[in-house]
């Protein structure tokens, strides 16, 4: 009884802890989450965006945009261009039981079992996203789909951006 008794209370914490999970926040890489970047050439930058299992795909390539945005404007430049981009997904499987009496299962190293029902798997997928950017002065051309304006990208997208002090406000 009391292992079923600790089993629920191990359940909920976990479904109370991920009610108040949120999105990794625009930020430095910190404990494997947040943006980070890498000088390769004088105007080649590997940019990476990695979220927790709260953050959506779409926030990750949106953060993604806007860290090369400010990278290129940071260093001088006017437009980037993605030479290539990829972003990962990493599922792993939480298994929650639901205790209770009245089921009964055949344990296979020690006979029958009664107490815990079936449970549930709950898939947890985390986002990383990377591109390695080429960064120009000057307009954009007009003729490449794969450039972006550094100044329109930053614009656009700063409503969608998630600062950690905006983090702490909307804790569960």
């Amino acid at each position: 009884m009391r292992t079923l008794v600790s089993g629920a209370v191990v359940s909920g914490l976990a479904l109370v802890l991920a009610a108040c999970a949120t999105a990794t926040p625009y930020q430095p890489a910190k404990n494997g989450q947040g943006y980070a970047e890498q000088r390769l050439e004088s105007n080649r930058y590997k940019i990476t965006f990695a979220g927790n299992s709260s953050t959506t795909r779409q926030m990750v390539e949106n953060y993604l945009l806007y860290r090369s945005a400010e990278v290129t404007l940071q260093n001088g430049y006017d437009y980037f261009v993605m030479a290539d981009t990829n972003t990962d997904s990493q599922t792993s499987y939480t298994q929650t039981f639901n205790g209770g009496f009245g089921s009964y299962y055949w344990y296979p190293y020690g006979g029958p079992f009664w107490g815990m029902n079936t449970g549930t798997s709950m898939p947890r997928t985390e986002y990383e996203a990377q591109a390695n950017i080429l960064v120009f002065k000057g307009p954009k051309p007009a003729d490449n789909f794969k450039a972006f304006d550094a100044r329109e990208v930053k614009a656009n997208l700063e409503a969608l951006i998630a600062r950690p002090q905006d983090k702490q406000s909307t804790k569960g």
